[in-house]
């Protein structure tokens, strides 16, 4: 499974939707959401129109319109917007558990590496099935609280231009400022929602 950019950009943007509720908005117009996080308008409206039309995201049009969260970030499972977006979480059709398609091998039941896809199609599930929206900006938010960082759609953040979040190279320069050392370029298991949430116990 690779995640492609229309996904990317829905689950970005549903992030932010999240921290927006957070933070007592109650809608966000979609020039602040693609600003927020260097978007193009265009493709990012048909994206919330998916969202929309799914149940996932609301909206009020009118000058002062915009989007929200359709239900609460907790029941939003961060699988169900990547499929979605992106269709099956398989790496191969024949061990998806929504859109089944038989392979070339003549001994399915055999198959080593159909044997080897299930487990990738498993782990791959496991966490984009085992947490939520809710999960994702909480840990979203404690980490730009840890370093300080002026927090999306807050009063603390208001200005006369629409809210945004800090671009990531601002913000890496931001933290060398402030004598933190600078995000590594290659990312690492401290980093991931897991640590996050589970702390050393992560693998």
């Amino acid at each position: 499974m690779k995640l492609s950019k229309k996904g990317e950009y829905a689950l970005r943007s549903l992030i932010n939707l999240g921290i927006a509720a957070e933070m007592k908005r109650k809608l966000v117009q979609v020039s602040e959401l693609a600003e927020s996080e260097q978007l193009p308008v265009k493709f990012l409206e048909q994206i919330l129109h998916a969202l929309k039309e799914a149940g996932i995201v609301a909206s009020e049009r009118g000058k002062f319109g915009g989007y929200r969260l359709a239900r609460p970030a907790k029941r939003i499972f961060i699988g169900e917007v990547v499929r979605l977006i992106d269709g099956p979480l398989a790496p191969i059709g024949c061990v998806s558990q929504t859109a089944y398609e038989p392979c070339t091998c003549p001994d399915e039941a055999h198959c080593g590496l159909r044997m080897l896809m299930v487990d990738v199609r498993n782990a791959i599930a496991d966490i984009l099935d085992r947490y939520t929206l809710a999960d994702v900006v909480e840990i979203t938010l404690r980490k730009m609280r840890r370093d300080s960082m002026v927090l999306p759609f807050s009063a603390e953040g208001a200005s006369s231009a629409p809210p945004a979040r800090v671009p990531a190279r601002m913000a890496r320069q931001q933290l060398a400022r402030k004598g933190r050392p600078a995000r590594p370029p290659r990312s690492s298991q401290s980093e991931g929602v897991l640590h996050h949430i589970l702390g050393d116990y992560a693998i």
